[in-house]
């Protein structure tokens, strides 16, 4: 959706660890990536660790994994990136410490396109899907409105990524008993007009085009999918749309939510 994406540079190149902090069950890490471009909100990076990776428990992981970046401060040659330990390679992400060196190519694919100027931005987000929203949340401040979704109090912890966001957990013990789609459908029934942004689980991002679609609402949509190369070469990540099937890490990850039939899980 950006004709003006930062284009990576081609091979993987090495960005040392600055800290790890901890938000609950989330980590965020932060590199120095002085030889890459500064990226665009909603593009990702393919990330490794640069030690411990292509071996170990079950001889696991091989593969690089795709991630959002969640930061990227103006002025500086900081990378942020929020992990959730969910198995072999994000566990050896999450433990990496300052003087690590991560391993990175991107940034890679299409970032968001600009809300129109006579509308809100409306950020929707679920989990780790939350990432994306974070530096576009910086970029649209200070009326971009943030509506997050969350596990539970643990996972709620990473809310404090963004500013003044609205909180939904299904077990209720942070904000709102439920989907942050129900705070999606209430803030969409004011009737002010906004383009929602959004980025989470399939389910959570099919509820959303479902919504707006309804309601006539521009939507921008992350899509998630596993990549094993990022630059459109194994068509691990294709996904079908109105007009044919593209490849989330070439033709996305960001797509209009009119493009698609539905979000498949």
């Amino acid at each position: 959706m950006n004709a003006k994406r930062p284009l990576a540079p081609f091979g993987r190149r090495a960005a040392p660890v600055t800290f790890n902090a901890r938000y609950g069950a989330y980590a965020v890490i932060g590199c120095a990536d002085t030889d890459g471009p500064r990226p665009s909100a909603g593009q990702f990076y393919m990330l490794s660790a640069a030690s411990r990776w292509g071996g170990g428990d079950a001889e696991r992981p091989y593969l690089p994994r795709a991630f959002s970046v969640l930061r990227a401060p103006a002025g500086s040659a900081e990378l942020e990136f929020l992990i959730e330990d969910v198995g072999p390679g994000t566990k050896r992400l999450a433990e990496l410490a300052p003087g690590d060196q991560l391993q990175l190519v991107g940034p890679l694919g299409n970032g968001f396109a600009p809300p129109s100027a006579d509308t809100t931005p409306l950020l929707v987000g679920g989990g780790v899907g939350i990432a994306p929203l974070a530096i576009l949340q910086d970029q649209l401040a200070p009326n971009a409105i943030a509506l997050l979704g969350f596990r539970d109090g643990a996972h709620a912890a990473g809310a404090e990524l963004l500013a003044d966001p609205v909180i939904a957990t299904d077990d209720g013990s942070v904000g709102h008993y439920g989907l942050v789609t129900d705070l999606l459908a209430d803030e969409l029934d004011r009737d002010d007009p906004v383009t929602v942004y959004a980025c989470g689980p399939p389910a959570m991002l099919e509820a959303v085009r479902r919504i707006c679609a309804q309601r006539a609402i521009p939507a921008q949509l992350a899509l998630e999918s596993g990549m094993a190369c990022g630059y459109g070469a194994c068509f691990g990540c294709v996904v079908a749309t109105k007009d044919g099937f593209v490849r989330l890490c070439v033709d996305g990850p960001i797509l209009d939510g009119q493009a698609l039939n539905e979000v498949a899980a």
